[in-house]
């Protein structure tokens, strides 16, 4: 749990930090293409001074124009006009400033523009005979986000000191539903409403002022009449009928006015075309509101905990799937929510999926590792116990059964049948020591079992080994010598494995030794330690051999050419044992001069002797 919650921490602070606003605009745009919402009656239309209008009065002059498609509109009753045209100054002509000046007079609820200017700062009106006939003045404004050049809301209104304008989209819909003043109405967390003929518009406030995202119409939604389309042909003024008529310049020439929007990806659109969008945002109810972010939180978190469920609890490649669902629900949540004209936040989600899976699966892959160790463990314990069996218990068992074979085919006397019955007794006892020690060291290595911790006393641990192996050592006259060892020298440990620990060394000393030779035991105390030192004089090892003489079935090259049975698993069981004991095992050895195994073992604490007071 812990690493991930890191990891959600990780995705929410990263998300924010690196690339939040990049891809979550870039997936609103990319759901804004992709989603076709259901087609509505357009309560707009746009009187287009485009490329041949501009052709025809040779650019900008279309003031006396304006003026007579002014009065076609008016003629049919349209709800408001607003327009997007720059009149702050004369025109060439007095003649056609006046002309103008009656057609707006003449035009019902007209919304005309002013414009911010940055130095100075100052709004710049119409020309007051004009403003004079405006029902409202707006503000055209329609900045595109920072990071990347698309305009995706307007400020629905924009200061100087006291002095506010609403935008001209809000304008316009003020005035086609009877004109009553803009109502704000604060929220929680930045956001509101304002209330504008009767609807309640879904606000954040941030620097620029109050925010209104756009719900942009499908192209060809808006109808589209050319000014001089109009002209040549009176007729159209009909599609202007009982709707808000937005003016304003779409010739591609005049790049100033072009922006992008999430809709026309790659291709720019006007100014008058973005508030006319905002215009029917407003009429339609098409309102996109952001999700608040603690949603936004409590998905991802819950997304990066699914995660970690799926690589918990589903096994193998089901695992893998439920991870791929969890990182498709980040992607297709925000699309859903779009479908319902809100915005989720992808980055943050997806960030805390991805960073989710990738934790949840490394840590899956660790644990299935981990098990996996555990099994070849018990594996290897399991083979253990097989070679050790066959290594170990050969000769037991072999004597046993040769044993029993002499009593049931020859008829023995008294004393015979008596010595043989000793051996078989002898023997079974040894081979149920061994299954002992074998059992022991199993437990041990598995952490089921706690060592047995008495005083051995090192001297007689030696002699009952020397005496087992004295047999097999004069069948080859090999000679074992014991050096003097100091009677109070003992050793801390389990004794029936220590003997199998010292048994194992002088074994192999005899195994691997040339007849005619020295085996020689030794045992000394140093700094709260016991070494005892078993010295052969056989066939020796390199240092290559030396460092891998105690992992399980490894035998050097000479030791299998020696024609001795073995699997190499003997020294790995003596150094569990030592190990297990808190000791090591020191190895010197060259090749053809022998080797000395020294077993390093914990010293027992020896209570200290009666002082006088004591024995009184």
């Amino acid at each position: 749990m812990g690493l991930l919650a890191a990891a959600f921490v990780l995705a929410w602070l990263g998300s924010w930090r690196f690339f939040r606003s990049q891809l979550d605009n870039s997936a609103y745009d990319a759901m804004f293409r992709l989603y076709q919402p259901k087609p509505w009656q357009p309560q707009s239309a746009i009187l287009a001074i485009d490329e041949p209008t501009l052709k025809k009065y040779e650019g900008m002059h279309i003031r006396k124009p304006l003026a007579d498609a002014l009065r076609l509109i008016a003629a049919v009753h349209p709800t408001a006009v607003a327009i997007d045209v720059t009149l702050t100054d004369r025109g060439d002509d007095s003649a056609d400033d006046l002309a103008l000046q009656e057609a707006f007079c003449a035009t019902p609820h007209l919304v005309l523009t002013s414009l911010l200017m940055d130095e100075p700062v100052k709004w710049e009106d119409p020309k007051p005979e004009f403003a004079r006939c405006a029902a409202a003045i707006g503000h055209v404004h329609a900045e595109p986000d920072d990071n990347d050049s698309v305009t995706r809301s307007i400020s629905l209104e924009k200061y100087i000191g006291l002095d506010r304008r609403w935008a001209l989209a809000a304008q316009a819909f003020r005035m086609s539903h009877g004109g009553a003043l803009p109502l704000e109405r604060p929220g929680a967390y930045g956001t509101g409403d304002v209330v504008i003929g009767g609807v309640a518009i879904p606000t954040r406030r941030t620097d620029e002022g109050l925010i209104m995202r756009v719900c942009y119409a499908p192209p060809g939604v808006i109808p589209k009449v050319s000014l001089v389309r109009l002209l040549e042909d009176p007729s159209r003024a009909s599609r202007f009928a009982g709707k808000a008529v937005f003016v304003g310049v779409t010739a591609e020439t005049l790049a100033r006015d072009r922006l992008f929007t999430p809709y026309a990806f790659g291709r720019t659109t006007t100014g008058i075309e973005i508030n006319a969008s905002a215009f029917e945002t407003i009429a339609q109810g098409l309102f996109i509101t952001d999700v608040r972010e603690q949603w936004v939180l409590l998905f991802s978190l819950a997304l990066v905990v699914a995660a970690g469920l799926s690589f918990r609890y589903l096994p193998g490649w089901w695992a893998y799937a439920g991870g791929a669902a969890v990182l498709l629900a980040a992607i297709v949540t925000p699309y859903i929510c779009f479908t319902h004209r809100q915005v989720f936040s992808l980055a943050t989600p997806f960030a805390a999926a991805m960073l989710g899976n990738l934790t949840a699966a490394m840590y899956y892959q660790l644990v299935v590792r981990r098990a996996l160790r555990l099994e070849q463990s018990k594996s290897d314990r399991y083979q253990q116990a097989m070679h050790f069996v066959t290594h170990e218990m050969r000769t037991p068992l072999s004597a046993i059964q040769g044993s029993s074979e002499l009593i049931s085919k020859y008829a023995l006397t008294e004393e015979k049948r008596k010595q043989v019955a000793d051996l078989i007794n002898s023997e079974s006892k040894r081979l149920a020591r061994m299954v002992e020690v074998f059992l022991h060291v199993e437990r041990l290595t598995a952490g089921q079992m706690e060592l047995k911790h008495e005083a051995i006393p090192v001297g007689e641990l030696v002699a009952v080994c020397v005496t087992r192996v004295r047999p097999v050592a004069e069948r080859k006259r090999i000679t074992i010598t014991v050096r003097p060892l100091p009677s109070e020298l003992q050793l801390s440990g389990d004794r029936e494995l220590m003997e199998y620990a010292c048994y194992n060394l002088l074994t192999n000393a005899v195994k691997y030794s040339p007849q005619k030779t020295e085996v020689t035991v030794s045992a000394a105390s140093s700094q709260g330690q016991v070494r005892i030192a078993v010295q052969d004089q056989g066939i020796g090892m390199d240092s290559k051999e030396v460092k891998q003489i105690f992992h399980k079935f490894y035998r050097t090259k000479k030791a299998e050419e020696s024609g001795e049975a073995g699997t190499g698993i003997g020294l790995s069981i003596v150094q569990q044992i030592v190990e297990q004991h808190g000791g090591q095992i020191e190895v010197t050895s060259k090749p053809g001069e022998g080797s000395c195994f020294t077993l390093v073992l914990p010293a027992a604490v020896l209570a200290p002797a009666p002082g006088a007071a004591e024995r009184h």
